[in-house]
């Protein structure tokens, strides 16, 4: 059972070009992305990435975590409830493999909560955007991380303690 959050952003921590990650983004990044949502139980975005990402095909359910409704994404749960319990509804309806898309705000809010186990972060050579990660300060408070280039992308596996 886990709850694994993935985040792509740039050097400066930067996640998103013109309102979305596919300017920050790396071919390999988009292969390793793609190979972890097959592992998912479930999948759950804030309301953010759900307006400005092209979610019309998941491997597994999606949940949008939102105060809003979602029209474009008509196959989507759209749960108006505060993303903690909305993990935890997940895991009951869905099984215990969830997988967080979130924007920074969104991952960065569950950081804080301690409701994320392992976060899968990607580092692009890509700089200059908005929707900033401070993705430094939770590789220093992980209790492991382990570090992979692969080409032009560098990513870190960061696994928190669970929750108790």
């Amino acid at each position: 059972m886990s709850v694994t959050a993935t985040i792509v952003a740039g050097q400066d921590g930067s996640t998103a070009i013109a309102g979305s990650s596919a300017g920050i983004t790396s071919p390999t990044d988009k292969t390793l992305f793609l190979e972890r949502r097959r592992k998912a139980d479930c999948i759950i975005i804030g309301g953010n990435t759900a307006r400005n990402e092209p979610y019309t095909k998941t491997p597994a359910p999606l949940v949008v975590i939102s105060r809003h409704e979602h029209p474009k994404l008509p196959a989507a749960h759209v749960w108006n409830i505060e993303p903690c319990e909305g993990i935890e509804k997940a895991r009951n309806e869905f099984g215990q493999n969830v997988l967080i898309e979130g924007g920074a705000a969104f991952i960065t809010y569950l950081l804080d909560r301690n409701a994320i186990d392992c976060l899968e972060l990607s580092i692009t050579k890509a700089s200059g955007g908005t929707d900033i990660f401070e993705f430094e300060k939770y590789l220093k408070i992980a209790n492991d991380v382990t570090k992979n280039v692969i080409e032009d992308t560098t990513f870190y596996t960061a696994t928190f303690k669970p929750q108790q």
